[in-house]
């Protein structure tokens, strides 16, 4: 913990978002990998306070429960929305009342703020001594925010005046109140309690706060952002597309800085939580989600979906869909393969076109090319399985596992029905449907003895296209001979 961290983070998510037009909480839409609070929450944790607690309102089981889905959250409910001077009381009376230190109050809705902002935010705070800094922002048009109201001779913040108290000529001001403040925990605890609801809305302004410290005598700051679009809130389905397009630049420019090759940012999407080394390489129109990590020398795309997957240095992911997987160094994937949950490709594997796979573990150097499926199974290294292949792993009721040794030859169109396992160095035929075990060293045959009944079709379909033809090549013969 560092000489600025705080002693909390309140984040505010406790409104209901109307304006999304959505059964779901505003706070719980997601942009690039994340809920909009949980981004918030990511971004304070890198403060590393001491308490961090999420006020909650609207929908706040369904709030809470995401919110504990991963590292648990602290949470504190706000019964009435009456402002957010009463949601950050809730906050405080979580922590037990007044808190010693500072205390940093951010927006859930906020999904582009970024740790480094708060913490400029903060050591402004602790640098200048101020009972309150405002994180504030000059903005293109500050239409609906509360405007940053400072004094002509000395710049110093008077008050923060809402756009609907506003008079013309405060409306006329750009800078504005990001709704992000760090506090002096004490003096903020006071204040509060002295907070009035004679305003058009008949609500708590924690803006309300920053007058009464600053009648009191105690020094009132302003951090201003670098980048205004850090601080813009979402509140409807537009402005969730542009913070999300917005968040997506920002993490691509990361990505590529830190030396992957993105060939398209304009087709490509990336999540906050994907991780990358050097020289991995994003082709046109791929999606990176969720937990996944490319390995060095990695190539991934065009056209492909990957999800919670970690691609192995130097593996090669072509027009594919891949989740929950593990690829491999040096692994091939497609074009048009599926890998589902489960599924673990060996070092120089290969998924080949039009294979799906799911709970499957792929040995070192075993190809599965084309036209198959691969379900429960585990397949040893350097094993060969012909195309057409199916993996029968389901009898109606319950999975079954199959599994094929080591340096095995599989020929096309086999069935292996679970349970059943096939020894190292087998061959099997072709169009065999392998229902027993198979020893090591085996060929094993599985299919009827073909059968020729010459002169079916002019018997059964005479007149037909297929008994002329047949009639014809006939004579031809007989011509011939």
């Amino acid at each position: 913990m560092s000489a600025t961290s705080p002693a909390a983070v309140v984040v505010l998510a406790a409104g209901e978002g109307t304006r999304m037009k959505s059964k779901t909480p505003k706070v719980l839409h997601e942009i690039s990998g994340r809920s909009l609070v949980g981004h918030v929450v990511a971004a304070a944790r890198e403060l590393d306070p001491q308490h961090l607690v999420v006020v909650v309102g609207h929908a706040s089981e369904q709030v809470t429960a995401h919110l504990n889905a991963g590292d648990a959250v602290r949470t504190a409910f706000q019964a009435e929305q009456n402002g957010t001077g009463h949601a950050v009381r809730m906050g405080l009376e979580e922590l037990g009342g007044n808190v010693e230190g500072t205390v940093i109050v951010v927006c859930g809705d906020t999904p582009l703020l970024s740790g480094e902002t708060l913490g400029a935010l903060a050591a402004t705070h602790a640098a200048d001594a101020n009972a309150v800094t405002v994180l504030s922002a000059e903005v293109p048009d500050s239409t609906g925010y509360g405007r940053i109201v400072r004094d002509p001779a000395t710049g110093a913040v008077t008050e923060i005046v809402e756009h609907k108290d506003a008079t013309d000529e405060q409306r006329a001001i750009r800078e504005i109140n990001s709704g992000v403040f760090a506090f002096d925990g004490r003096l903020l605890g006071d204040a509060l309690g002295k907070v009035r609801t004679d305003n058009s809305q008949g609500e708590e302004y924690l803006t309300d706060v920053l007058s009464i410290l600053r009648e009191a005598g105690h020094r009132v700051g302003a951090s201003v952002a670098g980048d205004h679009r850090e601080i813009l809130g979402i509140n409807n389905r537009l402005q969730l597309a542009e913070a999300r397009r917005l968040l997506n630049e920002r993490l691509l420019e990361r990505a590529m800085l830190a030396g992957v090759t993105v060939v398209d940012p304009a087709s490509t999407l990336i999540d906050a939580t994907v991780t990358y080394e050097r020289d991995a390489v994003v082709h046109p129109g791929t999606q990176l989600l969720g937990a996944t990590h490319l390995a060095e020398d990695s190539e991934v795309g065009p056209n492909s979906r990957i999800e919670n997957t970690v691609v192995g240095a130097g593996a090669r992911v072509d027009n594919s869909v891949t989740l929950s997987a593990e690829i491999g160094a040096g692994a091939l994937v497609g074009p048009y393969a599926y890998l589902r949950p489960g599924t673990r490709l060996g070092t120089k594997a290969k998924a080949g076109t039009y294979v799906e796979m799911k709970n499957a573990t792929i040995g070192e150097g075993t190809k599965v090319p084309h036209l198959s499926y691969v379900g429960d199974a585990t397949i040893g290294d350097h094993t060969n399985i012909g195309a057409a292949s199916v993996f029968v792993n389901y009898d109606g009721v319950a999975k079954h596992h199959t599994t094929i040794g080591s340096h095995c030859r599989t020929g096309s169109d086999n069935m292996f029905v679970a349970p059943v396992t096939v020894g190292d160095g087998v061959y099997t035929a072709a169009g065999s449907v392998i229902t027993k075990d198979v020893p090591a060293g085996s060929l094993a045959v599985a299919r009827g003895q073909q059968r020729n009944i010459e002169g079916w079709v002019a018997r059964k379909r005479p007149g037909s296209a297929a008994a002329q033809a047949a009639q014809a090549s006939s004579q031809e013969t007989d011509g011939q001979s």
